[in-house]
């Protein structure tokens, strides 16, 4: 049973850790969909925009680029950290994506990449994204593709249950792949309160260095897929690495490793 609760305590707490790891495993991957993000929620110069879950702020710094007015929320002191020093320049500030520190219809635009599957309370969130826009803004979330396309993941996951034990005692979250599905991404906008939503998909590629990379990012520079790893034993644990390392060979491109990652990228209009 889900524990809302449980489960932001420990994304909260695994975010706090990893800021550095995070950047150097998916930074290049998840700054892919930050354009078609920005151009769903129809951000251009004098948007007024919030980023949700904005982790290092890589799509508050891509819309201010595009000279908007940008602010930046994470629930995590440590991402939000990371992000003004990266980006001191831009607003940042601490908050929960389940509970905005913002009034009512102040944004023009709302986006949130990837962050919507570590929330414990993903609709509370849409909800809240809708509440703080105005009449005719549009929020944007983007969230991996099924595990069928998401090859990383869908590794990782065959690799696990052949080897591993996937029901270790971690706190239960959200389905992680559930706004994987268009039709899920459009029932949940629509219940938020939005109006025409759309569902489109973001063609990504995840260039890895070696065959132990996927492993080792998904062990330091994750929360919820590294919890399941870690409480792994340590024979299993290496079986699970070598089973990843043999899938992976079948994408290597000259000296390095290339899956597809695509995005399933969800918009809609505040009526």
């Amino acid at each position: 049973m889900i524990d809302p609760d449980s489960f932001r305590q420990f994304e909260h707490s695994g975010w706090q850790n990893i800021p550095q790891q995070y950047h150097q495993a998916f930074g290049e991957l998840t700054a892919q969909s930050v354009e078609p993000l920005l151009d769903a929620a129809a951000v251009k110069k004098g948007t007024r925009v919030i980023d949700i879950a904005t982790g290092p702020g890589y799509v508050a710094a891509a819309a201010a680029r595009r000279g908007a007015m940008v602010v930046g929320v994470d629930f995590s002191t440590a991402m939000i950290g990371e992000a003004k020093r990266r980006y001191p320049d831009i607003e940042f500030r601490e908050g929960d994506a389940e509970q905005l520190p913002f009034g009512n219809n102040l944004f023009d635009a709302a986006v949130m990449n990837f962050g919507v599957l570590h929330l414990g309370r993903p609709d509370q969130a849409l909800v809240e994204a809708c509440r703080v826009l105005r009449v005719d803004g549009r929020f944007a979330f983007t969230a991996w593709a099924k595990p069928e396309e998401s090859a990383g993941f869908g590794i990782v996951l065959r690799s696990l249950a052949q080897y591993g034990d996937v029901n270790v005692s971690l706190p239960e979250g959200p389905p992680f792949f559930r706004f994987s599905e268009p039709g899920e991404c459009i029932r949940s906008l629509l219940v938020a309160g939005f109006a025409a939503p759309k569902v489109t998909k973001v063609p990504q590629y995840w260039r890895l260095p070696s065959l132990d990379s996927l492993f080792e990012f998904m062990r330091d520079g994750t929360v919820r897929t590294a919890g399941l790893l870690q409480a792994q034993k340590p024979d299993a644990l290496e079986k699970i690495r070598e089973a990843m390392r043999d899938e992976l060979k079948q994408y290597r491109k000259r000296d390095s490793v290339v899956l597809p990652m695509p995005a399933t990228l969800s918009s809609a209009l505040k009526p």
